[in-house]
């Protein structure tokens, strides 16, 4: 009887820590294999004709790392970050865009403890988006836009902006 409890027990607990592990590998992969669809916004007719302030190039911080990867430009006008068509990332869970008070952003530890301007969570891991910029940024106070992992508060890929005049 003894060991029948015990056998229970090991299956009970087997089936509790596979169930947690399998949902934990589901959190991780899902983005992999159902990524959303490519973004293809524009800009509205006002943000055309408003001032390009900057723009920038997301880079691959860190080539040693083949899943934390960017590319593709981004231009930031008066009120409106603008990623470009040929922005991509690699997938993962909670992407937000930030604009960030520190030049050559290259490691997870550039960003943290910064005081940053969180424009939103990224919608696409590929193709244009754009996103507002709040009332009262000095854009010239943030020479970095970077995507951000804010579930494991990891880099993913940062843009130098060149400001322009």
């Amino acid at each position: 009887m003894r060991g029948l409890w015990r056998a229970l027990a090991f299956l009970l607990a087997g089936g509790v820590l596979g169930t947690g592990f399998g949902v934990a590998i589901g959190f991780f992969a899902y983005p992999f294999v159902f990524p959303p669809p490519e973004a293809m916004e524009e800009l509205t007719a006002a943000e055309a004709e408003s001032r390009l302030v900057a723009t920038g190039t997301f880079i691959h911080a860190n080539p040693n790392d083949p899943v934390h990867r960017g590319e593709g430009g981004v231009k930031v006008f008066e009120q409106t970050v603008f990623l470009e068509s040929d922005f991509e990332v690699g997938p993962g869970p909670a992407f937000r865009v930030y604009l960030v008070p520190k030049e050559m952003i290259r490691a997870s530890a550039d960003v943290r403890g910064l005081m940053y301007v969180d424009l939103g969570p990224l919608r696409a891991f590929k193709g244009s988006q754009r996103y507002e910029i709040p009332d009262g940024v000095t854009l010239a106070d943030f020479p970095s836009v970077v995507i951000w992992c804010e579930r494991f508060s990891v880099l993913i890929s940062p843009a130098d902006l060149d400001f322009t005049g």
